[in-house]
């Protein structure tokens, strides 16, 4: 079965596009792609304009076309208190994205809810590159927390199988 992560930023056409881009990559490298369904989603409407989510936003897009991954399709999405349900993670930026996920899944009982940088040794919230325009530096941090997710998930996978034999 497949492990489904989404994750989350304000208006999701920077910071989550890019975080959902990379770590497909990084599962497509390791041949694991069947293993995960990857998703983003905004805490917001403001980059949905009648029901059109706009695409990911240039800068952002130029940035992860440099490091030869291509977000071709991604339109912004809402997220829902439905997703809860569904995704097995939901991935914020920020404590913002994490405040505004709590209100919008109806709290967080099953400890799915959780920041991306949370899974590094230095854990703290991705800049936002919308306010400061470093969409490398952005891009650097949300590597390396899908880089540290991927190994906490690798981890968990060997710890669930080791019980299996168990």
């Amino acid at each position: 079965m497949a492990v489904k992560i989404l994750f989350v930023c304000h208006g999701n056409i920077c910071r989550s596009p890019v975080a959902e881009f990379v770590f497909r990559d990084i599962a497509k490298k390791a041949g694991q792609e069947a293993d995960f369904l990857i998703a983003s989603a905004a805490t917001t409407t403001d980059e949905i304009v009648g029901g059109v989510g706009n695409p990911v936003y240039p800068p952002a897009r130029e940035t992860l076309l440099r490091h030869g991954i291509d977000p071709v399709g991604k339109r912004a999405v809402l997220l829902r208190r439905a997703d809860y349900a569904f995704y097995d993670h939901l991935i914020g930026m920020d404590a913002e994205n994490l405040h505004d996920m709590r209100r919008i899944c109806g709290g967080d009982r099953d400890h799915k809810l959780s920041l991306l940088l949370d899974y590094t040794d230095h854990p703290r919230d991705v800049a936002d590159p919308w306010y400061t325009r470093d969409f490398e530096a952005s891009y650097r941090d949300i590597v390396a927390g899908c880089r540290a997710l991927w190994s906490f998930l690798q981890k968990n996978a060997l710890s669930a199988d080791r019980k299996d034999l168990l």
